[in-house]
């Protein structure tokens, strides 16, 4: 049903009667009267009576149909060509046409049979027939062209009643059904955009990057082809109106019928929906592209920071696990080296993850539309790299301390060991006498000394300094390593009482002896020496 009421509802085109205009029993040759109504001529032809009344009707409904409303509307004035003809004929025309003229008449020409019995009989026919033609305008019987050029200006005639008026009814066929085509072009062109239009925003943009791309790729080439099509349009369209146009462009002389101004007209105001068309389809598509650009470069910052995030989130997981401050120097350097690799490992992702965050904050500014997904992913990109940073800062700290810990212990275990065998290799016997005391006491007192450069003098201030990272592993070794020290220290403090000791032993005092009488003062003895300091 629908089908059936657009056929009905669909205006005639030339190429719907494209064989009965050929016929040429009427034509609209472009002429106007003097207030500017149109001409439909009907010129002389053999079979008017023989042709089919929906040709008739389809004919005369199409030509009534072109010219503007405002033409229309002032009434159409007809001109029958009867002069080779007998009064039946015209009598014959008058009726058909007052019995189907579709438009609004304004008055009817008729060009009377030229044969002088027919022409009576005309006169008789008009005056007893006039009622029966239905007709509300006034007819006109004229003997000859020159009387209808007291009516109608010659410039507005064509050649066949004796006007100037250039019509070549082929080429008028070619420019209707060129007009329409064009005209169908448009409408099918706006339709196209339209739907095209509609399509894109009922469109949901796809979740992945491939699928983007694809949509985008597949949009931007139908895009193309509807922009062809435009470019096409355009073309005929400009062909078209170079076509009407062209008497003029070939003489100056020349003008351009009402009909065919006309004409010009449609084509300039089809141009014109065309670009306006054009214009809106751009905006739109300015749009939407933007919008499909922008998606895919989500899309893209969606898969990579979901590559980037695992790639950290792994560093972390491994940073994680090196929980180990290590149990001596050694292993504290392995650890070292291990955290610089981590370190040197990471600093490839660390740039991707700050780069990837400074590419969403780019895209933020240029005002995408996804700015509530991306900004928080940017925030997460950063704060993963500052606990990573600032996780390696704090690693370095500990294993530095531990390191400088185990170093303080290696050296306290090693003066330790010194002492030990400083003190087992100061002999006995050797100390016995008061030179050979002062002499151990002087080596004891020496490597005492180095004692403060190791900053092994205060235990207190040796645990406050590295209480971080004392694991009860360490902190046992590093007790067991001060109790060595103290009891080293306790070893030399004994030793040194000792050699004090045995060196105040061998020290006497001088005693005053009053001389003998008998003998001579003389010197105190040489062997007497000088009390120990």
């Amino acid at each position: 049903t629908d089908e059936i009421m657009q056929q009905e509802i669909r205006p005639l085109v030339a190429v719907d009667i494209i064989e009965q205009l050929h016929r040429q029993f009427a034509i609209l040759s472009g002429g106007r009267g003097k207030d500017g109504a149109p001409i439909i001529t009907f010129p002389e032809f053999a079979g008017f009576s023989e042709i089919p009344d929906d040709d008739f009707l389809n004919v005369v409904t199409y030509l009534t149909s072109i010219p503007s409303l405002e033409a229309a509307s002032i009434g159409f004035i007809i001109i029958i060509d009867r002069r080779r003809d007998k009064w039946s004929a015209v009598k014959a025309s008058l009726t058909r046409i007052a019995g189907a003229f579709p438009g609004n008449l304004q008055l009817v020409f008729v060009l009377r049979p030229s044969r002088f019995i027919q022409r009576a009989i005309a006169d008789i026919g008009i005056k007893l027939y006039r009622d029966d033609f239905k007709m509300k305008v006034p007819i006109i019987m004229l003997n000859s062209v020159s009387d209808l050029h007291g009516y109608i200006d010659k410039s507005q005639l064509t050649r066949e009643l004796g006007g100037t008026l250039e019509y070549g009814h082929s080429q008028w066929i070619h420019h209707r059904t060129a007009i329409e085509n064009f005209a169908m072009t448009v409408k099918t062109t706006a339709q196209m955009l339209q739907t095209f239009g509609t399509d894109l925003a009922e469109t949901e943009l796809p979740n992945d990057v491939q699928c983007t791309e694809e949509l985008l790729s597949s949009h931007t080439d139908h895009h193309s082809k509807l922009k062809d099509e435009l470019k096409l349009a355009v073309k005929q369209g400009a062909t078209l109106l170079t076509c009407i146009r062209e008497p003029v462009t070939r003489s100056a002389n020349s003008k351009l019928s009402p009909d065919e101004l006309e004409n010009v007209a449609t084509v300039e105001r089809l141009l014109a929906q065309l670009d306006e068309t054009e214009k809106a389809f751009d905006q739109f598509w300015t749009k939407h592209h933007l919008k499909l650009e922008q998606c895919l470069q989500l899309r893209h910052f969606e898969h990579n920071f979901r590559e980037v995030k695992l790639t950290l989130d792994n560093l972390m997981e491994t940073q994680a696990g090196f929980a180990d401050i290590g149990d001596s120097v050694t292993r504290v350097e392995n650890l070292l080296k291990e955290q610089k690799h981590l370190e040197e490992k990471g600093q490839e992702p660390l740039e991707k993850a700050q780069s990837l965050a400074l590419h969403g904050e780019q895209l933020i500014q240029n005002n995408h539309y996804a700015v509530d997904s991306i900004r928080p992913k940017c925030v997460e990109l950063r704060r993963i790299c500052d606990d990573f940073t600032n996780e390696t800062k704090k690693k370095y700290d500990i294993l530095g301390k531990s390191l400088e810990l185990h170093k303080q212990l290696d050296k306290a275990s090693q003066w330790c060991e010194a002492g030990i065998y400083l003190l087992a290799s100061q002999a006995v016997d050797k100390c016995q006498s008061q030179e050979g005391a002062e002499t151990a006491l002087v080596e004891i007192e020496k490597f005492l000394v180095t004692a403060k450069e190791h900053q092994l003098s205060n235990p207190k201030e040796f645990y406050n300094q590295f209480d971080m990272i004392l694991t009860p592993e360490i902190k046992a070794n590093a007790q067991r390593i001060v109790q060595k020290l103290e009891d080293v220290q306790e070893m030399f403090d004994k030793r040194q009482v000792s050699l004090k000791k045995l060196a105040a032993k061998q020290t006497r005092p001088v005693q005053p002896v009053a001389p003998h009488p008998e003998s001579s003062p003389k010197r105190a003895s040489p062997k007497i020496t000088r009390p120990a300091a």
